[in-house]
């Protein structure tokens, strides 16, 4: 069962970002989706919320590509287990969140996340109505329910999700990865 300490490991974010590295190497061997241009790296630094407050800032960059041809130049922007869209909280804290929130865990009472992580009550709320009524919609969600157990419930995600990656694992942080991982953006 995931807990609340995993958020806090500067490993889960290491691992994470050389994870990010990896999707954006391979984007980049695929070369430009427009133009079929090489691309060069062109990552930026991103505000984040949520994490531990002694991460090194090159964990704080997402992994952006853009063309060198000449006339192109347009971005590739390859997928991210640390960040999720344009949401400023990390990706595992928002899943861990919102699971925790739905399995009602002990220990995890919304006053409690609400300090340790620094969100307000009204951006969980956000959060969990996201995966209730936004995500269960989105083609990166349709593809991931083709590969995954009919176990894992639409009205249930995050958590039947992370669950399925549970399952696989007695390591918490695996299966937060694991998660992370399938529902990279």
């Amino acid at each position: 069962m995931l807990y609340l300490g995993i958020a806090e490991r500067v490993t889960l974010y290491e691992l994470l970002h050389r994870i990010d590295l990896d999707l954006a190497a391979e984007v980049r061997e695929a070369r430009c989706p427009h133009c079929g241009g090489p691309l060069c790296r062109a990552a930026y630094a991103r505000q984040t919320g949520g994490g531990p407050s002694d991460l090194p800032a090159e964990l704080k960059v997402r992994e952006s590509l853009c063309c060198c041809r000449e006339g192109c130049r347009r971005r590739a922007l390859p997928p991210s287990t640390l960040f999720l869209g344009r949401r400023l909280y990390w990706a595992g804290v928002i899943v861990l969140v919102v699971t925790l929130r739905q399995r009602r865990a002990e220990g995890a009472s919304l006053s409690r996340l609400q300090k340790r992580f620094g969100v307000s009550r009204s951006t969980v709320a956000r959060w969990m109505a996201w995966f209730a009524e936004v995500f269960p919609t989105t083609p990166l969600w349709k593809r991931i329910r083709g590969t995954v157990s009919p176990t894992v419930r639409d009205e249930q995600l995050p958590d039947s999700l992370v669950s399925l990656c549970e399952s696989s694992t007695a390591d918490p942080q695996t299966a937060l990865v694991n998660c992370l991982k399938l529902m990279a953006l």
